[in-house]
């Protein structure tokens, strides 16, 4: 079993898959943040480190789904490969942080590694507004979020709606996060344990 949670910057993926791990004693695999080598540099000059950041992502989530699939084991993993290709890299290359050549090879490279692997048995997605984000963000206080623009997430978001939209890779659960508080909240992060009960069975 594979679950995996999508979502834009600040709307709660890490600290829903920690509950979730935690509730469902399934092994946790996290976004690569702490240990990035490229984050601090992205967000101080996007255009520069894009297409080094994008990659690194790529195959650190690459070599994710591949562990799990040979672990046998069950997971919940922290972002997904697919929000790489079709939400950040395509939305970078739109605001002209990211070349044309990059992009076409970035693109490339993924389409290699989607020949390879397959969607993770749940896909659950995070909605949220910017506001809620912008207020997330500012919460837990990394030093190189300070510099994420409105206008950044406010795209990213729009990418993520009409992704999930023509998502076809398996079975989806969407979840908005606006007005809950799964991580203080016991009922409300009950709430979402059965509606992915059900999803699963």
């Amino acid at each position: 079993m594979h679950i995996a949670i999508a979502g834009n910057i600040g709307s709660g993926k890490t600290t829903l898959t920690t509950l979730l791990s935690k509730h469902y004693k399934w092994k946790a695999h996290y976004e690569d943040v702490e240990n990035n080598p490229y984050l601090n540099d992205f967000y101080k000059d996007m255009q520069r480190w894009s297409f080094n950041l994008q990659v690194y992502f790529l195959n650190s989530r690459f070599r994710q789904i591949v562990d799990i699939k040979n672990s046998g084991e069950k997971y919940i993993q922290d972002r997904t490969i697919y929000e790489d290709a079709y939400i950040f890299a395509p939305n970078l290359h739109a605001m002209g942080l990211m070349s044309s050549r990059d992009f076409d090879n970035y693109k490339e490279i993924f389409n290699l590694m989607d020949d390879f692997i397959e969607g993770p048995d749940l896909l659950i997605y995070l909605r949220s507004s910017v506001s809620t984000l912008v207020e997330q963000i500012q919460k837990r206080g990394r030093e190189y979020e300070n510099s994420i623009r409105l206008d950044y997430l406010t795209r990213l978001n729009e990418r993520y709606e009409a992704w999930v939209e023509s998502y076809q890779k398996g079975k989806i659960l969407i979840i908005n996060v606006d007005n809950i508080d799964f991580a203080d909240n016991p009922d409300e992060l009950q709430a979402i344990i059965s509606q992915i009960d059900e999803a699963i069975k």
